[in-house]
């Protein structure tokens, strides 16, 4: 919805105010991108579609962005930014246990406010279409990848083992969101020990369990 106030601030406090007919600013843009984006797809990313929905002039786009590709650009920094920086900051988390550190590495996957996999797929859709967002999606990959691994190694794995591990299960992660599997939680989390288990080769610990289950469920229940 387009803000109606008189008075808005510029993404930095320490500039002046936006004031006469512009009422968004440069994050309410790239919201409206992100919506569209994820919804439409890239074709239908379009500053005239943006400001109609945001109930501006299409001239006040040009206050936060030089261009329509300079708009594509920051969507794609935030998607790195929403994305793929917190599977880095959860595999790094400190764990005593592999099963532990899994579990950490399971929060983005439960909850959309650590990983949106609605964008992530939306991106991977664009990059048919465009090598240079390839480029960036197997960038991506490669990073979230080589965090995954470390994780393991950190717990002891050799490297063979630890990237082969790693790949079983980052990939069957973003598989079960690209089958948009509509899963209860509660259901989802009676298959947590067997899984956990089967990524590592080491049975978790009740406590484990039951932390990781509660924080699922509290997810779940927003």
């Amino acid at each position: 919805m387009a803000r109606t106030d008189p008075l808005l601030h510029r993404d930095d406090p320490a500039k002046d105010p936006l004031v006469g007919h512009i009422k968004v600013t440069r994050g309410d843009w790239l919201n409206a991108a992100r919506d569209v984006l994820v919804g439409e797809g890239v074709a239908d990313v379009k500053i005239l579609t943006l400001a109609s929905r945001l109930g501006v002039s299409r001239s006040s786009f040009y206050w936060y962005f030089g261009s329509r590709a300079d708009l594509l650009e920051a969507l794609l920094e935030d998607w790195e930014m929403r994305n793929t920086d917190p599977i880095l900051h959860h595999c790094a988390l400190p764990s005593a246990t592999i099963t532990q550190a899994l579990c950490n590495f399971f929060q983005c996957f439960i909850d959309d406010n650590i990983f949106d996999p609605h964008l992530d797929f939306a991106i991977r859709e664009w990059s048919r279409r465009d090598p240079s967002v390839r480029t960036r999606i197997d960038a991506a990959d490669t990073a979230r990848l080589s965090a995954v691994t470390a994780m393991y190694a950190q717990h002891g794995y050799g490297a063979a083992e630890a990237d082969i591990r790693a790949r079983i299960l980052y990939f069957m992660q973003i598989g079960y969101h690209a089958l948009e599997l509509r899963e209860a939680m509660d259901l989802r989390m009676t298959r947590l020990p067997g899984f956990l288990e089967h990524f590592t080769g080491v049975p978790p610990t009740q406590a484990e369990i039951a932390a990781f289950s509660e924080y699922a469920m509290k997810v779940a229940a927003r």
